[in-house]
């Protein structure tokens, strides 16, 4: 019980994330949590290093990496006004935020677009005087509703796809799940302008673009992410091709940074400057969520419901809940077997795909992408987002995500 206990008070100081007059960060708060459960004994040292995930922490290094190259040479002011200056007011900013971000998430995977698009949107935010709270929270909800209809738009979608017996999971999945993320892409602008609408008032914006600061480093960047747009595309065509060869992420991240790694002689400040504090959240993340399984509270739980776990409610509801609680991915990691087992079909694997990563949408904890913008921005902008903030709109949209979601499969199947 004392992993469970301080799993909420870590999510209780997340929401209020003050304790008197000091002001904790997010990572602060989980590394406390990993801490506690370390001392209490509710998980051993050598458990807790093999809880973390080296395959994400390493592929997430490589990318924060080519994110810093591209912010310090003036690479990602130069893209964000490439990419939105046809955007005259908040109204087309905000649609084109959540619908390109949104594709591109299904294809570069839904993290990527996270490290990367944080530095643009608060570019974006400076040049337009645009309260970057909006933009933010229109780059969360991108990402992860987009990343919903691709195989490979995040991780716990690549699990279902290689390990749930899905035929042509790319067809599959666009097939079940890219019409319902259209529509809910368009809700999520929806609910942003009446969050914020005294915002989308139709003024216009005036876009220039910002010099570049460092020619030979904008270059490399540039080969940086050609690798990784490159890399992606083959582990497309690898998994579409079904061929054995273990092409991990991480291998893909740290390839197409390694120009950047050459570069390091002559601006070593760049590995100093990446976001180390994510990557500290994300190791005590991975330390208290095993210590919170290891305890199995919610394994009995989920014994003592007595409910069917292989209906379309039951995996839409337990997928987005649990996944506040264990994270998305190792929650796939423990459902789809049981699932799998149960002889549930494409469409049950699709709520799965879709319940995991649309919980992103209910708070800051239920996506990593959401821990790596809002960390980011608070980094790079001094903007913080409340969880009281995220929730007040995350709540309703997820809620009305989950009934598209619900009645497309029901639908169609």
């Amino acid at each position: 019980m004392i992993s469970i206990i301080t799993l909420l008070i870590v999510f209780l100081l997340i929401a209020v994330r003050q304790v008197g007059n000091v002001r904790l960060q997010i990572w602060q708060i989980m590394l406390g949590g990993a801490i506690a459960v370390l001392i209490s004994l509710q998980i051993s040292p050598i458990d807790a290093l093999k809880s973390i995930n080296i395959d994400i922490m390493l592929f997430l290094f490589g990318v924060f990496t080519i994110g810093q190259a591209m912010e310090e040479s003036g690479y990602l002011s130069n893209l964000s006004y490439k990419l939105f200056k046809h955007a005259k007011n908040l109204d087309t900013l905000v649609i084109f935020i959540l619908f390109g971000i949104g594709i591109l998430s299904a294809i570069l995977m839904n993290d990527t677009l996270a490290i990367i698009g944080t530095g643009v949107v608060l570019s974006l935010a400076k040049t337009s005087s645009t309260k970057p709270k909006i933009l933010l929270l229109a780059l969360a909800f991108a990402v992860t509703i987009g990343s919903v209809m691709s195989p490979i738009g995040n991780p716990q979608n690549l699990l279902i796809a290689l390990n749930g017996n899905i035929a042509n999971p790319f067809v599959n999945f666009l097939k079940y799940l890219a019409i319902p993320t259209l529509i809910n892409l368009f809700i999520a602008y929806l609910m942003l302008k009446l969050f914020y609408r005294k915002h989308f008032n139709g003024s216009s914006f005036i876009h220039s673009p910002e010099p570049i600061k460092d020619k030979k480093l904008f270059a490399i960047t540039q080969i940086s992410l050609l690798l990784l747009v490159l890399l992606i595309l083959a582990k497309i065509v690898i998994v579409l091709a079904g061929w054995n060869v273990d092409f991990k992420l991480t291998y893909i991240a740290l390839i197409a940074a390694l120009p950047v790694f050459c570069y390091l002689p002559k601006k070593p400040g760049i590995i100093k400057r990446i976001d180390w504090t994510t990557l500290v959240f994300f190791a005590a993340m991975f330390v208290l969520m095993q210590s919170v399984w290891n305890s199995e509270v919610i394994q009995s739980a989920m014994a003592n419901a007595h409910i069917d776990i292989t209906s379309t409610g039951v995996i839409f509801a337990g997928s987005v809940m649990l996944s506040q609680i264990l994270s998305n991915v190792p929650l796939v990691a423990l459902y789809l077997p049981m699932l799998t087992h149960l002889g549930v079909t494409t469409p049950g694997l699709m709520a799965l795909a879709t319940g995991s990563t649309i919980a992103g949408n209910l708070t800051i904890l239920g996506a990593a992408s959401n821990v790596i913008i809002i960390q980011n921005a608070e980094k790079k902008g001094g903007v913080t987002i409340t969880f009281r903030e995220f929730t007040s709109i995350g709540i309703p949209l997820t809620i009305i995500n989950v009934l598209v979601y619900w009645a497309y499969l029901e639908l169609i199947m």
